[in-house]
């Protein structure tokens, strides 16, 4: 009779499962398994009678409030949680995977390559089992190389993201004619594209970039067929538009994809597709076309990368020689191991290579670090040469000067180029013709303050400038001509205005009170004693100062948006005028587009002389009629004013001074003066200067307050 014996050892933790049976019906065989710490298999026999193994099994009850109770648990899963507590999962994987009956083995099933614990998770999941078990085509020798790059951007219509990724990847230039690129997909509308996509939890953004993309024959033909297998591979029709790049030296392709599935419901991609399965399919496609890579193509290829200044393929194999420690290249090796000498010298005049002895290599600790921001900077050089190219100015290095994010400098000039650092992401570098004669590249700018700001506007690009504070101003007008803040004073004030921010004068006198600490530990600011402090007169610009100085983001406030030929001409204040009336020191240098604007400043001259704004003195000095930016720019609003207001069927009204306007910001209009906000009510509009914090109320009810020919604006309920 067969029976179970289960039975505990005196060490602790240690369990005994026993299974035996009667061969001949008088002796009987055993196979045991124990387990403490590690799995042991241990085989056995035991001699005695049925009756005796029967009475000799007692049932052990567990202890109060153990967790023995309830639903069984089956023999292996007490087991694989005893072997998890001992902390000795590795070791019993790594026996049972060296078994006759482990995956694989004799009797065994077929083991499940990469062993990732996400295999299963989202779309395209079973793909990239299949390839798991059956081994990635694209690492194969004779697949064609394709990079691919992804990311996925959560919130994507928030503060307009995605439509300023779609207006970077749609710019002039980028086409294989040199210009715009041309937007394409399932339906390619891209406002209708950006609605849908608005209220997505998230975006995916790809760059595709066959090796052999210049033999390829038709880009856009290769992007719909790669999307179709995507599409078949996730189960799911995909929401995409697509841009083919043909401006640098690797013709590529930006595709974006929208977070929803045909059902509407999120789009979840498995992240083993996303990083492999793509690459996959893409180098299915190149392959079949051009056909595979022959040994021939290889080597040139590799012989191509032993000069260059990134990180290629052959150091990578050098990384993976490394890891077990110096590289032996002594003797004949075969195979790539003349280039990968060759590499070695190059890497040594780098710094990033020594011999210990002769033919024994080891490598820096930052190589791979080192060479790809090599890499990076070699792509800024070659777009500055390009942009330099294109304005058919000599290309010098020794003038070329890279602006990291972190930067404080400021930089003047004109856009001549635009590109993003890692051409998925969100920061962009520009390429920037500058008033001192030098060619700057600062990284790190945010693509939403580029809004609306094409090639060629003069801008200035720096630390966020902050103007003065609302909170600012009320402490100046607070402190009066003694300059000295009185918070109850203040507090008396508040109480007696018809409507408070947030509705509580204690804590709106507070916030202000606040304020004035922080500046105080700044040093602009001192106090008196409790509740009264001491105002600078250069509070104002102080105040702003340091706020600027706190700023970490790079912005870019547009000078103008009008070339040098257009402001020549141009009736409203430009920023010529502005350079001609200032007093101020100036970095221009007479060289480069510093010249440039030497001789439109000239020419800008004798165009005010002419009308009448400016004239020239006995010894040759031009003199500029009193308030001449004032005027001009009047001028300008005027003229503008009745063209919009014939064509809205509204009237144009000026505000002056301490006058409110109320009502709804229409659009952001550019000028030769600047930008302007338009507010629109049902009798009328105006024209004021516009400020960043209204970036996103475009469509909203707004409130807006003239002072000293700057506008306050009040936003939110309650106007």
């Amino acid at each position: 009779m067969a029976g179970l014996r289960a039975s505990s050892c005196k060490k602790r933790g240690c369990r005994s499962l026993s299974y035996f049976y009667p061969p001949d019906g008088s002796q009987f065989a055993g196979v045991s398994i124990t387990f403490f710490g590690l799995a042991l298999l241990d085989g056995g026999s035991g001699v005695g009678g049925a009756s005796d193994d029967d009475s000799r099994f007692q049932v052990r009850p567990g202890l109060i409030r153990s967790k023995g109770g309830g639903k069984t648990r089956s023999f292996l899963s007490r087991m694989r949680a005893t072997v998890r507590r001992s902390g000795a999962s590795r070791s019993l994987r790594n026996y049972a995977t060296s078994g006759p009956n482990a995956p694989g083995g004799p009797g065994g099933a077929a083991p499940r390559r990469g062993g990732r614990s996400g295999v299963r998770k989202g779309r395209g999941a079973a793909f990239v089992r299949a390839r798991h078990l059956a081994g990635w085509n694209h690492a194969k020798s004779g697949s064609r190389r394709v990079v691919v790059k992804s990311r996925m951007m959560r919130g994507p219509g928030r503060d307009g993201r995605a439509r300023a990724h779609l207006n970077y990847i749609q710019r002039d230039g980028t086409s294989r004619e040199g210009q715009r690129g041309q937007l394409y997909g399932p339906e390619a509308d891209r406002d209708a594209f950006l609605e849908r996509g608005h209220d997505n939890r998230h975006q995916f953004r790809f760059i595709v970039s066959p090796e052999d993309a210049e033999q390829t024959q038709d880009m856009t033909a290769f992007t719909r067929d790669l999307m179709k297998q995507m599409e078949t591979d996730l189960g799911t029709k995909l929401d995409w538009v697509a841009v083919n790049h043909f401006n640098t030296g690797h013709p590529h392709v930006h595709i974006v994809i929208n977070g929803r599935d045909d059902q509407g419901d999120d789009l979840v991609i498995n992240g083993d597709y996303i990083t492999q399965g793509v690459r996959e399919r893409a180098t299915e496609l190149v392959t079949l076309e051009l056909g595979p890579e022959t040994v021939l193509e290889q080597r040139r290829k590799l012989e191509n990368m032993v000069g260059q200044d990134r990180f290629t393929r052959i150091d990578r194999q050098l990384l993976a020689l490394a890891e077990d420690g110096p590289i032996d290249m002594r003797g004949e090796q075969g195979g790539d191991h003349v280039l990968r000498q060759r590499r070695l010298a190059k890497l040594e005049r780098r710094g990033l290579a020594s011999q210990a002895e002769p033919g024994v290599w080891t490598l820096v600790p930052e190589t791979e670090k080192t060479l790809r921001e090599l890499g990076e900077r070699g792509d800024i050089i070659r777009a500055l040469n390009r942009a330099m190219h294109e304005q058919g100015r000599a290309r010098d290095p020794g003038l070329f000067v890279f602006h990291g994010p972190a930067s404080r400098d400021t930089v003047e000039g004109r856009i001549l180029d635009r590109h993003l650092s890692d051409e998925l992401g969100e920061k962009i570098g520009l390429v920037i013709d500058g008033l001192d004669g030098r060619t700057h590249h600062v990284a790190g700018i945010d693509p939403v303050s580029l809004e609306g700001v094409r090639n060629g506007s003069i801008v200035a690009v720096g630390p966020e400038v902050a103007g003065p504070r609302p909170a600012d101003r009320e402490i100046v007008s607070v402190a009066g001509r003694d300059g000295v803040y009185r918070a109850d004073a203040h507090l008396a004030q508040a109480r007696s205005m018809p409507r408070i921010p947030g509705g509580d004068a204690d804590a709106y006198v507070a916030s202000h009170l606040r304020r004035l600490e922080a500046l105080r530990r700044a040093g602009i600011v001192e106090r008196i004693e409790d509740g009264r402090w001491q105002i600078p007169g250069d509070y104002l610009e102080r105040a702003a100062a340091y706020d600027t100085s706190r700023v970490k983001q790079m912005s870019v406030r547009v000078l103008s948006s009008l070339d040098l030929e257009a402001q020549i001409m141009a009736d409203g204040a430009t920023w010529l005028d502005r350079g001609l009336v200032s007093r101020g020191r100036s970095n221009m240098v007479d060289a480069g587009f510093g010249h440039e604007v030497t001789e439109a400043r000239k020419q800008r001259q004798d165009v005010l002389i002419e009308r009448g704004d400016a004239s020239r003195d006995r010894e040759g000095h031009v003199r500029y009629r009193k308030g001449l930016l004032a005027t001009l720019e009047r001028r300008e609003l005027d003229r503008v004013g009745q063209e919009l207001g014939a064509s809205r069927g509204t009237s144009y009204r000026v505000m002056a001074d301490g006058e409110k306007m109320r009502g709804t910001l229409k659009e952001k209009v550019r000028l030769a003066s600047g930008t302007y906000a338009l507010v629109e009510n049902a009798q009328e509009f105006v024209l004021v200067p516009w400020k960043p914090v209204i970036e996103n109320r475009i469509g909203q009810e707004i409130a807006s307050v003239m002072r000293a020919g700057a506008m306050d604006w009040q936003l939110g309920l309650g106007l």
